[in-house]
């Protein structure tokens, strides 16, 4: 089972779909011991960072995803989710982000369009990662006007170019984000999603 969390600022219905277009059950909930017994986790999301934060910890699951992430078990965030990851961020003031990954969410700056928005090239960083297996490289849909900077090089797995190098995959361990919508960037984004939802299927319990 794949838990889709639900604080309140979530793609849901999307992601939970795409899911079980994959062959996965999936739950969308908020119930902290749904989410503690899945399979793997997904942390979408779609507004602002501090509000999202506010969100997570008014309900309480700022602390179960964090004990999710400690678990060992696959989580994936997405689009904001992913940024939710990281230490930090400068949306609208200073917010402390979940920690998980060391790094900060800045806005982008520069004299071109803000928001990035459209089909952008992924330039995987970390060829070796799980989630690229099977996967050549491509373009997936992004729309985005903060994007993380993550203080690890090698929690970076893939970025994108859009006037500069932008992160657009991250990774350690168990725990994962995509800045994009992998459930709306085509044949390669259902692929991405499909490699992190066999991370989930390898970490399941084995029945003796």
């Amino acid at each position: 089972m794949i838990a889709i969390i639900d604080y309140g600022m979530g793609n849901l219905h999307s992601v939970s779909k795409a899911v079980e277009r994959l062959g996965h059950a999936a739950v969308v909930t908020g119930d902290p011991e749904q989410i503690l017994a899945a399979d793997g986790a997904i942390l979408p999301g779609v507004g602002a960072f501090g509000d999202a934060m506010d969100n997570l910890r008014e309900t309480g699951l700022r602390d179960v995803v964090i004990r999710y992430a400690e678990s060992g078990k696959p989580l994936l965030g997405i689009c904001l989710g992913m940024q939710l990851l990281f230490s930090s961020s400068e949306e609208y003031g200073d917010h402390e982000g979940l920690g998980l990954l060391p790094g900060t969410v800045v806005r982008f700056r520069g004299d071109y369009k803000v928001p990035h928005m459209g089909w952008n090239r992924l330039n995987y960083k970390q060829s070796g990662s799980p989630l690229f297996r099977g996967i050549e490289e491509g373009h997936v849909y992004f729309v985005h006007s903060f994007h993380a900077k993550p203080e690890r090089a090698d929690d970076l797995l893939a970025v994108t170019d859009y006037y500069q190098p932008v992160t657009a995959i991250v990774g350690r361990d168990n725990v994962y984000g995509m800045q994009f919508h992998p459930e709306k960037s085509g044949e390669i984004g259902m692929r991405l999603l499909g490699n992190f939802l066999k991370l989930a299927e390898s970490a399941m319990p084995t029945l003796t």
